[in-house]
């Protein structure tokens, strides 16, 4: 049979229509993205597992229009805190392209490593990508997150600049564009004791001004800070003229290599989390640039200094500036009180923010819509419903953190973007009381217009090796795809309150049946298999009996009665078990690899 694609003007940017019979395949887009996103579709309509031996393959006929709901559909990595190979990068993209996600953000440098060569600044790599005992830093940063005591570990590793050309390249062709997160001012060790090392270096050689050219710290500072991960020297003086010369080197290298490989560069995160209290308060050059500046009148000033300066320098090289929320705030006093309030300069700058918190009782709930009510742009990062290093659910045996609640599968695909306020829950699942959240802020249609998309994130503090990632992400990473692409579901707009959960259950048990049966099959062999989590059975003991089931349709519960582990061999679970004494269970998916094993006593 022939497959055609034809240029179609009117389906949107990255729309298409598919069409499937019995002569052909017919693909019609207004883009080429359009029609790359048709291409995923049609795989997806070949059902796994596919028999590779065969010469031919049967595809169900459909006709679809389809289009994204919203143009920034983004994936996270954090690869600082814990390094990833390239290779796992590469499969990362395939994975986001087959489901349709279109930015990869990568978070390359933190308190912890910088991991992309800066050939114009080797000492960020030499220094800062490797992990192992030391007393100053001065050759490499001290071991954190379980990395170990040498440097052969999770803690050290770079992309060197032809590893990152051939990133970016690999993404393009897959219409995913790539951001660079530079984190500043604060989450900045590695960079900090880098450009120290560099410092050292060339003052020793008696070349005193080119030795200052880069520095990142004020070396009079005497503030005192501590952030939340416990640093007293991770915080960029942004009062310095070395840091702004520091970033433009930075950010003129990471465009030569967009410009080698022919990829789009259009922003670059430039960080704003976390900057503890304390920070520049004793800093000489800070009490200089106050004296110069009437525009300073304090610390709190520093940070729209900061980032408007930042902002400029982006400008001047036809890039937009994106950062974490605090990028776009700004400190004010109200009543009395020191508060943050979004920055309005910002909202005419073409400004861009990942937006995290929204965690219940932190008074942020509703900070990504003040934001967009206040016409920056905002991309819905949130950590109750996107944060995938988050454990499963409270099981002693599950990894991850939990500090912002436990996130499985449903956490994503249940969220509303334009409402989300509406059904958050606590760490056990439970809507939250809605009177905590009385009188915060609603999304206008101003508002809706600047959320611009959804972003699943992965923090790597946890995850010391690529099965660990792959087991964190998915399949929650399906439920993030799902809702950044579809259109606003049924049971999101129900205003009937019974309704809408009949809705919500249907639609619920048709995207699960869909995961277990159809894309984790696909999964197990696509782009060289994923180590997708297996879930454990769920057990309860009813009158004596042990009764189980599994999230997964299709998946099924082997179990043993001798105090061995079960395996894919083992009694198969079909009813309640009567056995008396130890019973082990464990789920299995249709490849035989198995959940962790759930340990009962029926007595």
């Amino acid at each position: 049979k022939t497959i055609t694609i034809r240029k179609t003007e009117g389906l949107g940017p990255e729309g298409y229509q598919l069409s499937v019979n019995r002569e052909r395949i017919s693909i019609r887009a207004s883009s080429t993205a359009g029609a790359f996103y048709a291409i995923q579709s049609l795989k997806t309509l070949v059902t796994p597992p596919v028999n590779k031996s065969e010469k031919s393959v049967s595809i169900d006929g459909v006709e679809i229009s389809d289009a994204p709901r919203f143009p920034h559909r983004a994936f996270s990595m954090d690869v600082a805190r814990n390094f990833q190979p390239k290779s796992e990068l590469l499969k990362v993209l395939d994975l986001m392209a087959l489901y349709k996600l279109n930015v990869f953000h990568l978070h390359f440098s933190e308190d912890e490593a910088w991991r992309l060569e800066i050939p114009a600044l080797p000492e960020l790599t030499a220094i800062g990508s490797k992990r192992s005992p030391t007393s100053d830093s001065k050759n490499n940063l001290p071991p954190s997150y379980g990395s170990g005591a040498d440097t052969a570990n999770s803690g050290t590793g770079f992309y060197s600049k032809a590893d990152f050309i051939e990133i970016l390249r690999y993404a393009t062709a897959r219409h995913i564009k790539v951001i660079p997160e530079i984190e500043t001012p604060g989450h900045a060790r590695a960079a900090i004791k880098a450009m120290d090392a560099r410092y050292e270096r060339l003052l020793k050689a008696g070349n005193e001004a080119e030795a200052r050219k880069y520095l990142l710290r004020d070396p009079n500072d005497q503030s005192v800070y501590r952030s939340v991960q416990g640093w007293n020297d991770n915080v960029i003086n942004v009062a310095m003229p070395s840091a702004y010369t520091f970033m433009e080197t930075v950010i003129d290298e990471i465009r030569k290599m967009y410009t080698e490989a022919n990829a789009p560069l259009e922003r670059i995160h430039m960080g704003g989390d976390e900057v503890p209290p304390g920070v520049w308060e004793k800093s000489p050059a800070v009490a200089a640039l106050m004296k110069k500046d009437p525009a300073v009148k304090s610390t709190n000033d520093l940070w729209y200094y900061y980032f408007n300066k930042v902002n400029t320098l982006l400008e001047k090289r036809n890039l937009s500036l994106y950062g974490w929320e605090e990028a776009g705030l700004v400190k004010q006093v109200k009543n009395g009180k020191l508060v943050w309030t979004p920055n309005a300069a910002f909202a005419k700058k073409n400004v861009m923010v990942d937006v995290w918190n929204n965690l219940p009782g932190s008074g942020a709930e509703d900070l990504a819509y003040r934001l967009a009510n206040a016409g920056i742009k905002v991309v819905l990062t949130n950590v109750t419903n996107f944060y995938f290093d988050l454990a499963y659910n409270q099981s002693f045996n599950e990894p991850g953190l939990y500090w912002g609640g436990y996130l499985d599968i449903d956490k994503p695909f249940y969220f509303k973007p334009f409402n989300y306020l509406q059904n958050l829950k606590d760490d056990n699942g439970n809507p939250i009381d809605q009177s905590k959240i009385k009188g915060k802020v609603a999304l206008t249609e101003l508002g809706k217009s600047n959320i611009i998309g959804l972003q699943g994130a992965l923090w790597s503090e946890t995850i010391r090796s690529p099965e660990r990632f792959e087991y964190m992400i998915l399949p929650k990473f399906l439920g993030l795809a799902e809702r950044a692409w579809a259109k606003d579901p049924e049971w999101a707009t129900e205003a009937n309150a019974a309704k809408s959960e009949q809705l919500y259950q249907k639609a619920w048990s048709g995207f699960m049946n869909t995961v277990a049966k159809r894309e984790l099959p696909r999964l197990d062999e696509y782009a060289g298999g994923f180590q997708y989590r297996v879930p454990a059975p769920g057990v309860v003991i009813d009158h004596g009996q042990v009764k189980a089931n599994i999230q997964l349709p299709g998946f099924t519960i082997r179990y043993t009665t001798d105090g061995t582990e079960p395996t894919a061999s083992s009694s198969l679970y079909a009813s309640p078990i009567d056995a008396k004494g130890i019973i082990k269970l464990k789920g299995f998916n249709l490849q035989g690899r198995s959940s962790q094993t759930l340990t009962v006593d029926n007595h």
